[in-house]
């Protein structure tokens, strides 16, 4: 059951239709279909019945492993001046050290499903589960593998970061996201004859891009690593992950989060959700137990540790804290830009000809001249998948102070203007 609000105000219930378990042969990939679960793991679970003696698994003893605790401090979101002590030990402890569940240590994903019906309204009762792995990009891959032949057509927005092998159909976006009209465009004068997309890989959220997805049948592939980076005055704009519950049926939508840019980088923590069928079929749980076994059961238990003292109260008052660390960034009249509401980077069009008429082209002059000024980022070329000429860059704002800031904006401009000279 879905309960939605209406403009005026009214509260309206409807049941949660979803797609039938068959539908989703249609989108996996040779590989996906020819895959077998794992014959060890798909029997852990019955080594949870109370009295069973299990001969199963190579699982080492723990006696074996020399560690008897870990100890850190985390921040208390509610008074940051005072730390909060943590320890590993037990039971806890024993779980982090040995081999765990393919979708993750039980209490963490439940943990994290509970964060999805606080972040995205969404229950576990509506026909998705979850998968934790190393990173968004690690439970990413495994979808795309799942799904994707090499050489298939991929619906992709750009600009984007991303490396797949298959083939890439550019989505116009703008500032408000992926521009649904060109998105259509696309779709209605596919070639006849040629396989249309089975995904739409994609970071912006438009309804226009769900009904989309429904009268052209591909699945929406949601990649949201910023989402709990958002610093926006407007209210946080919803996911597709919560949009489809407006539609007739849910499962349409795989969506990626990650914990690397609140929490830690380096502990890799990120998972998935999405349709219980595709993670059945083969998808990132049967991959990961086919290619690593699991996520790192230690970053698990430490990552658990936290949020279970932290609860979802002070979470999102920590992931706050970190937003609001991002929002300063001035250039000057050189460029043009639309006011980032998310994440870790600022993307600005430079106007290298005085001539309104001629976008120009950042590659050589962020690669070489700008690198020579002392300042270093990203062309904007990079990230478009044909590779055509823009204007545009990207710098990242998450590591650098104030000054910092400003005085790479003023070597940019120094290198602009210079520039601008010389035509």
């Amino acid at each position: 059951m879905a309960i939605n609000l209406t403009p005026n105000g009214e509260i309206t219930e409807h049941l949660i239709k979803q797609l039938p378990a068959e539908s989703y042969q249609h989108f996996l990939s040779d590989a996906a279909k020819a895959r077998r679960p794992s014959p060890i793991r798909g029997l852990f679970p019955l080594e949870n019945k109370p009295g069973v003696i299990s001969l199963l698994a190579g699982k080492p003893n723990d006696a074996m492993f020399p560690f008897e605790s870990f100890s850190f401090t985390i921040t208390d979101p509610s008074n940051p001046s005072q730390p909060i002590p943590i320890s590993l030990t037990g039971a806890d402890l024993t779980a982090g050290l040995q081999y765990s569940a393919t979708a993750g240590l039980p209490r963490l994903n439940k943990w994290f499903v509970g964060l999805q019906e606080h972040s995205h309204a969404r229950k576990s009762s509506e026909g998705w589960t979850l998968t934790i792995g190393n990173g968004s990009q690690d439970v990413i891959y495994k979808a795309i593998y799942a799904l994707i032949n090499p050489g298939d057509p991929v619906l992709i927005e750009a600009p984007v970061y991303a490396a797949l092998n298959c083939e890439l159909v550019e989505v116009a976006t703008d500032a408000d996201g992926v521009c649904s009209s060109d998105l259509r465009t696309t779709l209605e004068n596919w070639p006849v004859g040629k396989p249309k997309p089975k995904a739409f890989y994609t970071v912006p959220r438009r309804r226009e891009v769900l009904q989309l997805a429904r009268e052209h049948h591909f699945l929406i592939l949601e990649d949201d690593p910023y989402y709990y980076l958002y610093f926006g005055k407007a209210e946080r704009p919803p996911s597709y992950f919560k949009l489809e519950l407006e539609l007739p049926e849910v499962g349409r939508v795989v969506r990626f989060d990650s914990f690397s840019k609140v929490l830690s980088a380096g502990m890799r923590m990120g998972f998935a959700s999405g349709p219980k069928t595709i993670h059945r079929c083969h998808g990132p749980p049967s991959q990961t137990s086919s290619a690593n076994l699991q996520g790192s059961s230690l970053v698990q238990a430490i990552t658990l540790a936290l949020v279970e003292k932290w609860g979802y109260e002070g979470f999102f008052a920590h992931t706050q804290a970190v937003a609001e660390k991002h929002c300063k960034l001035h250039l000057g009249d050189l460029a043009e830009w639309s006011t980032p509401e998310a994440g870790m980077f600022f993307w600005f069009k430079l106007l290298i000809s005085p001539n309104p008429d001629e976008e120009g082209d950042s590659k050589e002059l962020i690669e070489t001249k700008a690198y020579e000024g002392g300042v270093l980022a990203l062309p904007g070329t990079v990230f478009l998948p044909n590779g055509r000429t823009t204007a545009y860059v990207r710098a990242a704002f998450s590591l650098s102070t104030e000054e910092q800031v400003n005085e790479a904006l003023r070597r940019l401009r120094m290198v602009m203007l210079k520039e601008r000279e010389g035509k």
